[in-house]
């Protein structure tokens, strides 16, 4: 008999800490556990891929009036429902709560609503004040967003609070240029809000190919968001308390009316930026980056080993510099991304509970940014590419079809990186409505290591924008 309570206690309710949980239970045996202090499913079922993902869907209908027009529709302008489109948010992402509920328990893990921290290597402390000891402990508790260090900062929303509005604002402040930042720009510029952002390098999506997220930059001020590079704020204040010599211009009651925010201040927000304007907004959302939640678990006390930002350590198998204790997914900072985590999940299976030992590979991972348009992308863009060998560069922007028709501006961009030496397709870069769904196949192609020569053979499927990807015959660049 064994001298622990289980086999297994994962501490964390999110996608890899549930997935590694009932594999281990349901497929090797494992008597497991899982605590998680908050709602089943995580940040990205509750928080982040799956709501974000379904306002997209929402914010994107109101460009279908006018687009339907130019095909022959008689379709009029609508009017966008927030509480109506909340009830049904709130209503299915209930449901996928249950759904993880039911999956734990269908596997025979043993759940407890509650928070977890470590006591020693073997040994959980819940917040009910029981104790449970186990021979594995994983650590799957993910991160979160984080406020800037400025004055008034706490005035302010951060991306977990925008699914908690009670109405939408009429206007609104997005501090940040990374890929949160810039997909609610677009959706809550969908969805009738005047947007503007202000983020602090020469260019949003700092780490992506130059050429995309310069097109998405320009689609992003062609579409009507007020995006201003180079810029920052340092001070945010209750509106009601700026001076009247701190007001930019005069403001409307009507526009700036008092409400409640998820935070619980009242009332509009004034902001001053770097440049020394002063504007008021009706809401001010941070989107400047996320922590790992590893803070008051217990780890410094075990000597595991943390990183910057707070980030648990891990090696190539996901272990802690404790050997029972692993950790996988966001908290350790390495890929933030949920196939990611549960990837690490599904390989902490095989090496503690299969004897499979297995490592999880980070390399040439697609993924898809949702702004408008998507942008989808894996492996090397043209600049870290240039810094590693000598490549060829074939990219083309052009109008598509659809909205050519409806004499809409929109473009798009097909983009391969190609290798001089070995041929192969180092990085692949797509701008365009659906990006995200052509990533993935092309993400197979390179995955695979595939050449320009086998995209060249490949036949193309047309009319569609994808096929540029195979019709592409001459760099536009080498070096």
């Amino acid at each position: 008999m064994s001298k622990f309570d289980y086999d297994l206690f994962v501490i964390g309710g999110g996608s890899g800490g549930v997935r590694a949980a009932r594999v281990a239970a349901g497929e090797t045996g494992a008597k497991v556990a899982l605590a998680e202090e908050d709602r089943y499913g995580g940040t990205c079922v509750i928080r982040g891929c799956v709501p974000k993902k379904l306002m997209v869907f929402a914010s994107e209908y109101s460009h279908m009036p006018a687009h339907a027009r130019a095909y022959g529709w008689d379709i009029q302008d609508g009017q966008f429902d927030w509480n109506a489109f909340g009830g049904q948010l709130n209503q299915e992402l209930d449901r996928l709560e249950s759904v993880y509920r039911k999956l734990l328990s269908g596997s025979g893990v043993e759940t407890f609503d509650a928070r977890a921290t470590l006591k020693d290597p073997h040994t959980v402390q819940l917040s009910t004040g029981e104790t449970k000891t186990a021979k594995h402990i994983l650590i799957a508790t993910g991160g979160r967003p984080v406020r800037p260090d400025l004055p008034g900062a706490e005035l302010g929303m951060v991306s977990d609070d925008i699914f908690h509005l009670p109405e939408l604002p009429k206007s609104v402040l997005i501090i940040g240029g990374g890929y949160i930042a810039c997909e609610f720009a677009c959706i809550l510029h969908g969805l009738g809000v005047k947007v503007t952002q202000y983020y602090r390098g020469a260019q949003i999506l700092r780490g992506f190919d130059d050429e995309a997220r310069g097109l998405i930059a320009d689609s992003m001020r062609e579409r009507g968001i007020d995006l201003h590079t180079g810029t920052n704020i340092v001070e945010a204040r209750p509106a009601a308390e700026a001076d009247a010599d701190d007001m930019a211009a005069p403001v409307e009651a009507e526009q700036f009316s008092p409400r409640t925010t998820h935070e619980g201040h009242k009332g509009p927000v004034w902001v001053k930026a770097t440049n020394g304007s002063t504007a008021v907004f009706d809401k001010v959302l941070f989107a400047t980056g996320r922590k790992p939640n590893s803070d008051d678990l217990g780890l410094e006390e075990l000597g595991i080993a943390l990183g910057r930002g707070g980030k648990i350590e891990v090696d190539g198998y996901s272990q802690t510099s404790v050997p029972s204790i692993y950790a996988i997914g966001d908290v350790t900072d390495r890929v933030n991304l949920t196939p990611v985590a549960i990837r690490e999940g599904m390989a902490f299976v095989e090496t503690v509970f299969k004897g499979n030992p297995t490592e999880v590979d980070h390399d040439l991972i697609p993924s898809a940014v949702f702004t408008q348009p998507e942008m989808g992308t894996v492996g090397l863009s043209e600049e870290a590419a240039r810094e590693q060998e000598e490549i060829e560069v074939y990219s083309t922007s052009f109008r598509p079809m659809q909205t050519a028709f409806a004499q809409q501006p929109d473009r798009v961009m097909m983009k391969l990186i190609v290798s001089k030496e070995t041929r192969k397709v180092l990085g692949c870069h797509i701008v365009a409505p659906g990006a995200g769904e052509m990533i993935q196949m092309a993400g197979i192609a390179v995955k695979m290591g595939a050449t320009k020569e086998d995209f060249d053979r490949t036949v193309a499927v047309h009319p569609t924008m994808s096929e540029e990807l195979v019709t592409m015959r001459n760099p536009v660049r080498t070096g």
